[in-house]
């Protein structure tokens, strides 16, 4: 006998249905085996769908899974899934924990419903990679990346998952780049990263403090429309190397426009690292999960 089971698709870092970053959300998920949660992830499709649990030494426990694998950390399906439990008066605004692979952070709901997301302490190193492999891998002009570079290297940084931060010196190369999947793949590997973070403070809107573009192939999202975690690790990079005379207190990193997905994530990099943004709910269905000892593909 299937088990049927109510499944959401949240969309993060806007307050627009059919815009930002979707997340699958799958509450209740207890009695769900690895297999089960990678066949429902596989399923929906969305670069990350979270799995909602209990927890021992949190309010609840997170679980995310890409369609291809399980990742440590993802804050647009944090940020989703926190909304989704206010929308649905499960929990109220003010602030609560949860418990990830990386460990238990905290979550401060605002009235508004804005959701602020405290990361991990960054880590941040300094990469032996060249510019022209990244630029090729990437699909622009190594110039673009090269005139920056004295000032800001590249550099992977991590606040619970770890990415290689490239600047890059306009919008019009971020906004034309013919990424090279395969060629990303490597140099994630190459320099243990989950994906690449191209960004510039080129940005489209006048209060954004830059625009991102974020690819993870190793994870299986060829293209991320709007990432909390690497919004987080891009904010604690700017502070490390003084990309400004004085950090702002509060910032604004737009991604998603070339996806047709467009969001925003506010950023703030103080004693902790948070992220924050509103979601909004696009779709609620049913969907059937296998038993967890067959390997069928999931039925839609």
């Amino acid at each position: 006998m299937h088990d049927t089971r109510q499944v959401y698709l949240v969309d993060a870092f806007t307050d627009e249905p059919l815009s930002g970053n979707p997340a699958g959300v799958v509450p209740e998920a207890d009695d769900l085996d690895e297999t089960q949660m990678q066949a429902i992830a596989s399923e929906l499709g969305a670069s990350e769908t979270v799995f909602l649990r209990s927890s021992d030494d949190a309010d609840r426990r997170l679980r995310y899974f890409t369609p291809t694998n399980e990742v440590d950390l993802c804050g647009h399906a944090t940020v989703a899934s926190h909304a989704w439990l206010v929308e649905r008066d499960h929990i109220d605004a003010g602030e609560h924990t949860f418990e990830t692979n990386t460990g238990v952070l905290d979550v401060t709901i605002e009235d508004d419903g804005t959701v602020w997301m405290t990361q991990n302490q960054p880590e941040i190193r300094r990469v032996d990679v060249e510019y022209e492999t990244v630029a090729d891998a990437l699909g622009v002009d190594v110039a673009a990346l090269e005139d920056v570079g004295a000032d800001l290297p590249l550099a992977v940084s991590s606040t619970g998952l770890p990415f290689l931060m490239v600047p890059v010196n306009f919008l019009e190369h971020v906004s034309n780049m013919n990424p090279q999947l395969g060629a990303i793949e490597e140099v994630s590997r190459e320099v243990d990263a989950a994906g690449v973070y191209a960004f510039t403070f080129d940005a489209l809107d006048a209060d954004s403090t830059l625009h991102g573009r974020m690819f993870a192939p190793k994870e299986g999202v060829p293209e991320d429309p709007v990432t909390g975690t690497a919004s987080g690790a891009a904010g604690a990079y700017v502070r490390e190397y003084d990309a400004f005379d004085s950090v702002p207190e509060e910032m604004v990193f737009e991604q998603g426009h070339f996806v047709d997905r467009p969001g925003r994530v506010r950023v703030r990099v103080g004693a902790e690292i948070e992220v924050g943004g509103r979601a909004v709910t696009a779709l609620d269905g049913n969907l059937v999960v296998p038993e967890s000892d067959e390997d069928d593909i999931i039925e839609a």
